[in-house]
């Protein structure tokens, strides 16, 4: 399975990176927790497809994806529920499928309420790259590659950039 078959967006907000996507060619679609968020995807890119759903429970067949991206989604997810999402994650790629993961790298919780020029109420997770790197082995994932770097011009701290491949022949829920 390389380079070929559907892949997901998960937490994919306005649609900016699934479309960024299918302008490389995939067969990409998003899903996001948001219903305001998905629905403003649609206006902005009738043309792909984006439903509501959960990271934890995605609305997608027990091995149908060949690649999911997680752009910056994880990190409002807490910690200790990150296994969780990455089994789900193990659930719907086929063997040999990629995950993307980017996040905001290092150990804390920040709380946001203003955001965007609104008022706002939600975290942000800031996670170690080792520790993701560690439950994603633990849920059955060879990390393929890892990027850690510097904050750049507004950033608030360091990111991290993860390539996971689904190398067993199982598939669980």
């Amino acid at each position: 399975m390389r380079g070929s078959g559907p892949v997901v967006e998960v937490g994919c907000g306005t649609g900016r990176i699934t479309a960024h996507l299918r302008d490389l060619g995939l067969d990409v679609s998003g899903v996001d927790l948001s219903a305001g968020m998905v629905a403003v995807a649609r206006r902005q890119h009738p043309e792909l497809r984006f439903a509501v759903g959960s990271m934890t429970d995605l609305p997608v067949a027990d091995g149908a994806l060949a690649g999911l991206v997680a752009w910056y989604s994880i990190i409002h997810v807490p910690p200790e529920q990150m296994p969780g999402v990455f089994a789900e994650f193990h659930r719907v790629l086929v063997p040999g499928g990629r995950l993307l993961l980017a996040f905001k790298a290092g150990d804390r919780l920040h709380r946001l309420e203003q955001a965007y020029g609104h008022t706002v109420s939600y975290d942000v997770h800031w996670l170690s790259p080792a520790r993701v790197a560690a439950q994603l082995a633990a849920a059955r994932f060879t990390l393929h590659a890892r990027l850690d770097r510097e904050r750049e011009d507004r950033e608030k701290g360091p990111q991290s950039f993860l390539l996971a491949v689904r190398t067993d022949g199982t598939v669980d829920r």
